[in-house]
């Protein structure tokens, strides 16, 4: 496998991807916590796999092609200050029989290194990639690019199995898809020869507990098509839930059109019109031979695996990643205090515990991850703080996070600084029985914020929280002074009882 690509500390590195479809440059930078942030990356349209599927070999003017994307390439690293790349290309120069003498003029005349990595390790990376910034446990993901699709079966986030095949969303729709649209014949062939080759490595439907994970070009502009049609409030697709269903009604939309009536649809980027409709029936056969109900879609792949690490490199849980993701996006603000963060978070826990120690466990972490971030709205402005860490959260790369724990995390960013903030304001993703719990934790937050700044800086805090059948009595013994102001009457519209914060010895 390829050396690890991991850079040292404030090292920003390039990686090069040449794909059967589509080449790409994206240079990153390392931050704290394993995380790492994008500075810079460009793409160009390459159509490789359709040269070398019917010559077997890339003709002169493909590889000029290549090398003016390389060149552009190299440009936006050196541009980006990258001290290091790696670069590495897939199918459709593993088939071309011409393969080194584009890899020699690469390498004599713009002294870019490409390495050919095998199916195997294009699974393995696009595993890591791909799989390292979810939710997710255990399943099946698929990685189809323009050439080929990998699907490999993870469980515990560790790779047990994976398989390459030749069934890349170009490929099969050059295969298959003679007529402009297809004809329906056209159509039912090449989802049966999906089908036949699935049927071949034996995949079982998804057992209880498995999800499906996809990524690649197909399937982001899959998701993006249905977003564009729905009234859905985030806008980044790392992370988004496709339904099979959807992938029926789009791929059966799209085969439907002719090519130059595809670019017309919202959401599909101009240069797929001609692979959509083979990659968009692979996803749906795939779907049906696991009898997965969704999709969930990663924004990253073999390109993010080769910087997250190498061969023997495991995948931490979600809540690690969820963690690192808080400390890297804070870490990014000079106005960010971590010890202050750190005692806000650990007082907001207390109070919750012993206001309602049922809260929905979702939601506890919502509130952890708000009163550690909540500082860094003061790089926009102090006093509307809670509104810009709240969109802050819902546009930033925010990793191991599902959709609805960013909305619920931006909810109580928002719900503590505006208690009237629209409950459908973040449908369907929260609902309106969220937002009981989701009042109650952001006025924790509030009055954890009230309590962290009324008290000398750099000193462990102690809080006792005692409940009563008419209030609730907050003892701080580092507490200089505390008075109630808005903050109390809100505090017993949400908890049935008044509020009364003093200092003094925690019995």
């Amino acid at each position: 496998m390829p050396d690890e690509v991991l850079p040292a500390a404030d090292e920003a590195v390039a990686v090069i991807d040449i794909g059967s479809n589509s080449g790409r440059v994206v240079v990153y930078r390392p931050e704290p916590a394993g995380r790492f942030r994008i500075l810079a990356g460009t793409r160009a349209a390459l159509r490789l796999v359709r040269e070398v599927d019917g010559t077997h070999g890339l003709s002169a003017a493909a590889i000029e092609r290549v090398l003016d994307a390389l060149r552009d390439f190299k440009a936006i690293a050196v541009g980006a200050g990258a001290r290091r790349s790696v670069a590495v290309a897939t199918a459709a120069l593993r088939d071309a029989e011409n393969a080194p003498a584009l890899l020699a003029r690469a390498r004599e005349e713009l002294g870019v290194e490409v390495r050919i990595i095998s199916g195997e390790e294009e699974a393995w990376y696009g595993f890591l990639g791909a799989v390292h910034g979810l939710p997710v446990e255990h399943g099946v993901l698929f990685d189809l690019g323009g050439g080929s699709m990998q699907v490999s079966h993870f469980q515990d986030r560790t790779l047990l199995r994976s398989v390459s095949l030749p069934l890349g969303s170009l490929r099969l729709s050059d295969a298959f898809l003679a007529s402009d649209p297809p004809r329906p014949g056209e159509v039912r062939r090449l989802q049966a020869h999906v089908r036949e080759a699935l049927g071949r490595e034996r995949l079982a439907p998804l057992a209880p507990g498995e999800s499906l994970v996809g990524t690649g070009g197909t399937v982001r502009n899959l998701a993006k098509v249905d977003r564009v049609s729905r009234d859905y409030p985030l806008t980044r697709l790392h992370g988004y839930l496709l339904s099979r269903r959807r992938v029926h009604e789009i791929a059966a939309m799209v085969a439907a059109r002719r090519l130059k009536h595809r670019r017309d649809i919202p959401g599909l980027n101009d240069d797929r019109g001609d692979s959509i409709v083979g990659g968009s029936l692979a996803v749906q056969a795939l779907m049906d031979v696991l009898e997965a109900r969704d999709v969930l879609v990663s924004g990253e792949g073999v390109r993010e695996g080769l910087v997250l690490g190498g061969p023997h490199r495991m995948l931490p849980p979600p809540r690690t990643v969820r963690e690192a993701s808080v400390s890297a996006l804070a870490a990014r603000f000079a106005v960010w205090n971590e010890s202050a963060a750190d005692r806000r978070a650990a007082l907001a826990a207390a109070l919750q515990k012993g206001l309602e120690p049922g809260a929905p466990g979702d939601v506890q972490e919502a509130l952890r991850h708000a009163a550690r971030l909540l500082d860094v709205g003061r790089s926009v402005d102090f006093f509307d703080r809670h509104e810009h860490v709240a969109d802050m959260v819902l546009a930033t790369d925010m990793a191991g996070f599902s959709h609805r724990d960013l909305a619920l995390l931006s909810s109580v960013l928002r719900h503590a600084g505006d208690e009237d903030t629209p409950a459908k304001r973040l449908s369907p993703l929260v609902g309106a029985d969220d937002i009981p719990a989701i009042e109650r934790a952001a006025v924790v937050l509030r009055v954890a914020d009230d309590i962290e700044e009324r008290c000398p800086p750099g000193q462990a805090l102690t809080l006792e929280c005692r409940r009563g059948p008419r209030e609730v009595t907050v003892v701080v013994h580092q507490l200089v002074a505390w008075r109630p102001r808005k903050i109390a009457p809100r505090f017993e519209r949400a908890f049935g009882r008044a509020l009364v914060v003093s200092s003094g010895s925690p019995a």
